[in-house]
């Protein structure tokens, strides 16, 4: 877990549903292109198929469809930026699951409908203030969706780099709010004001102890883009092959991050 507790930033519930709804729309729009023996190519991901990685992406929406159907807590007892430190534990179980779910469902543009079908009539009836029971806690519907775009953007990227040339875009809203809350993760893990992570357009974080920057160029600053950040941040590019791609750049003697990465995995 985190060092310490950071408030999370707010995120606009509305903008929230659509990110969520725009990427796993581009999501189903490009599996529909998928033929047999792509579908069968290895993923980045522990020995899963593109097949059983597109099931898992249904999987980690209808997450949202799980957590309605218990009943609600009492009171929130999480805060948004505990999710990204608890993702690893549950690995095992994940992966049981996809591979049963795999098995379930062979036609995966018709399971990926019912998926989307069924959320937009879940988040017509459901508020955004509905608390949900988590893997870390009791947190509410809004604040849940803005991890399921994360699991979104992570995953189709995933799925890009299993299939070259399929290209499924990024919903610009999704990719933000992506970024926004794994830099917040790294501030998190990394609590201080002596490294300035900058990720334009979407988000600048300070972090790392050591002397307080206060105006002017800070002297130690690591920039990248979102993709590559997400990238990071998850695990799926290494620190050091990132800088020497010239992907990210760090200057300063506190610069170098790459013990802190990745926040999520």
């Amino acid at each position: 877990m985190p060092p310490a507790r950071k408030r999370s930033r707010s995120y606009d519930p509305a903008r929230t549903r659509a990110a969520v709804l725009g990427q796993f729309g581009a999501v189903r729009d490009a599996v529909r292109r998928l033929e047999g023996e792509q579908l069968a190519r290895p993923t980045r991901l522990g020995g899963w198929t593109v097949r059983e990685l597109v099931v898992h992406i249904g999987m980690a929406v209808t997450a949202v469809h799980r957590a309605v159907a218990q009943p609600a807590p009492a009171t929130a007892d999480a805060v948004l930026l505990d999710w990204p430190f608890a993702t690893a534990a549950n690995s095992a179980a994940i992966d049981a699951f996809t591979r049963d779910l795999t098995a379930q469902h062979p036609d995966l543009d018709a399971h990926l409908a019912d998926v989307d079908a069924s959320l937009r009539d879940l988040l017509a009836e459901q508020p955004g203030t509905r608390l949900l029971r988590t893997n870390v806690g009791a947190l509410s519907l809004d604040d849940y969706l803005v991890t399921r775009a994360v699991e979104l953007v992570v995953h189709t990227d995933d799925l890009n780099a299993a299939v070259p040339g399929l290209d499924v875009p990024f919903d610009r809203q999704a990719l933000a709010a992506t970024t926004r809350l794994l830099a917040d993760a790294l501030a998190v893990k990394a609590p201080g004001g002596s490294t300035e992570v900058r990720v334009p357009p979407y988000a600048v974080v300070q972090c790392v102890e050591g002397p307080r920057h206060t105006r002017g160029t800070p002297p130690n600053v690591v920039e990248t883009d979102p993709l590559t950040w997400v990238r990071l941040a998850t695990g799926r590019l290494a620190w050091r092959e990132a800088l020497d791609e010239a992907k990210v750049s760090a200057s300063g003697e506190r610069a170098d991050i790459g013990a802190l990465l990745p926040v999520m995995s």
